[in-house]
Parts: C-alpha cells; sequence; structure tokens
C-alpha cells in the first residue's frame, strides 16, 4: 500500500464506525475490524512462544491495512485474551464464537469449533446462547492432536485429511492424546497402511466432536476455527451428524468477528 492509499485508508477508518477484535488462540490469533457492519480486514498469524507478542504483531498488521487499534475500540477474546495490553476489554471464547457465528450464518443453529486445546459446541437461538459443551483439554478431539498425529506421521494436516478419505477399517480408543499417540506409533511399527492410520485419526476427532454436539440433531451446524477449510472434516461430520454443516472461508475468524461486534 502506498503512503497516499495509506493515509486515504486510515481517514477513511477513523470517519467511519471501526471496531476491532482479536482472537488469540493457543496455535493462531486471529484480527478483525469491521468498520459500519461490514469486515474490512481480516488477517491470521501464528500465536507462537508470547500471546502479547503475537498481538503486537496482529496490531502491526492491522496498521499495514489503514487500522489504527489506538483509535478504534479493541476486544480481545480467546485463549491468550488477557494478553492484549490495547484491548479496551475481553470476553470469553463462547460468547465470542457464538455471535461471530450468527453473524456469518444466521442466529439459530449449532456452531462447531474444534480449536487446538479445546473443543466447543455452541446452540444458538436468536443469536443467544442456549447451551455449550466443551471437551477435556487432554481428549483426543482438538487442533493439536490432528497436529500431534500428522507430525508423528510425518505428513501435513491437508495430507492428513487426503489420506483419510482414502483410509478405512483402523481405530483409535483412548481419548488422551499421549495414549492415542502410542495407538499410532504401535500401528506405525505394524506397517499400517498411512491412509489407514490417519482415517483413525480423524475419525476420533469427528466421534468426539459428534458426542458433545448431540444437542443438534435437527438443527444447522455450522464449523468454525482453523479447520474450517478442510473439507473432509465437513463431510465427515455432516455423515455422522445426519445433517448438512455449513462453514465458509471467513468462519475461521468467527471469534474475532464476535469479539468486534461486542466493541
Amino acid at each position: 500500500m502506498t503512503s497516499a492509499n495509506k493515509s486515504q485508508q486510515e481517514e477513511q477508518n477513523t470517519t467511519s464506525e471501526l471496531r476491532v477484535g482479536i482472537d488469540i488462540g493457543s496455535t493462531a490469533t486471529k484480527a478483525v475490524a469491521l468498520a459500519d457492519g461490514q469486515l474490512v480486514c481480516a488477517l491470521q498469524i501464528p500465536t507462537g512462544f508470547s500471546g502479547v507478542d503475537a498481538a503486537q504483531r496482529a496490531a502491526n498488521q492491522l496498521a499495514e491495512h489503514g487500522v489504527n487499534v489506538a483509535q478504534a475500540p479493541v476486544v480481545a477474546t480467546g485463549y491468550g485474551r488477557v494478553s492484549v495490553p490495547y484491548a479496551q476489554k475481553t470476553l470469553t471464547e463462547i460468547s465470542c464464537h457464538a455471535k461471530g457465528a450468527a453473524w456469518l450464518f444466521g442466529p439459530d443453529g449449532v456452531v462447531i469449533d474444534i480449536g487446538g486445546q479445546d473443543t466447543k459446541v455452541i446452540q444458538l437461538a436468536g443469536g443467544r446462547v442456549m447451551r455449550f459443551a466443551m471437551n477435556d483439554k487432554c481428549s483426543a478431539g482438538t487442533g493439536k492432536f490432528l497436529e500431534v498425529m500428522a507430525t508423528r506421521m510425518g505428513v501435513s494436516m491437508d495430507q492428513l485429511f487426503s489420506l483419510a478419505s482414502r483410509g478405512s477399517g483402523a481405530t483409535i480408543s483412548s481419548v488422551c492424546t499421549v495414549f492415542a499417540e502410542s495407538e499410532v506409533i504401535s500401528m506405525i511399527g505394524k506397517g499400517e497402511p498411512l491412509e489407514n492410520i490417519a482415517h483413525a485419526v480423524v475419525e476420533s476427532v469427528v466421534g468426539r466432536v459428534v458426542s458433545l454436539a448431540s444437542q443438534a440433531s435437527g438443527k444447522k451446524c455450522f464449523l468454525t476455527g482453523g479447520l474450517c477449510d478442510e473439507d473432509y472434516l465437513a463431510q465427515r461430520l455432516s455423515q455422522r451428524l445426519g445433517i448438512p454443516v455449513q462453514t465458509c472461508a471467513n468462519a475461521r475468524y468467527a471469534g474475532a468477528i464476535g469479539a468486534a461486534l461486542n466493541a
């Protein structure tokens, strides 16, 4: 962006109703800016070792898009929400993901968010949280579990889902990531095809999510968070739940959008 264009963008953002949301997750940090009810900027960066550092890097990148966090109300959410020094307020992930999902998909349905540290299932009615459920942090039903297993198998996350779509047969019984990893190591040692191991890994996560989402019977479902781009995951959730699971490219920013809407 040139200096002239940047100045023009900053002037437009100053005169409009600009609001900023920061969602600092254990794996990724998302930041969005809303102006007059429209999404004008959305970005994602690795959280890294420090939430404070991630918050500053997010602010720097927002500034490159003409969004000055010192000139707009900022709300922080997520695992590291207390690490955002320029936020005027912090809110829970449940309330922000619910509000963001309602803005993206509509006020009624069930939100499924598979995060790095936990998985959340939130029932919405009229845009309000009616009930929610979360898994245990050790449970084999989180994004971190998938990352650990993909690393153990020597594949990327995209490759993991691609392999899983061609596999069958194998299962993982443990609900703890450590013990589940031992099962994967054992399968690798026995020469089980990677496709079957990947299938077992993904089905383990899908099974945990489905058990949390029993409240979703007959309702619309929305997949948010960092795995929203994985078509095979949405497909398997749809098949196991018996209802279509909707998602979109901006669904990964649901928490940050909800924070901005609350700013």
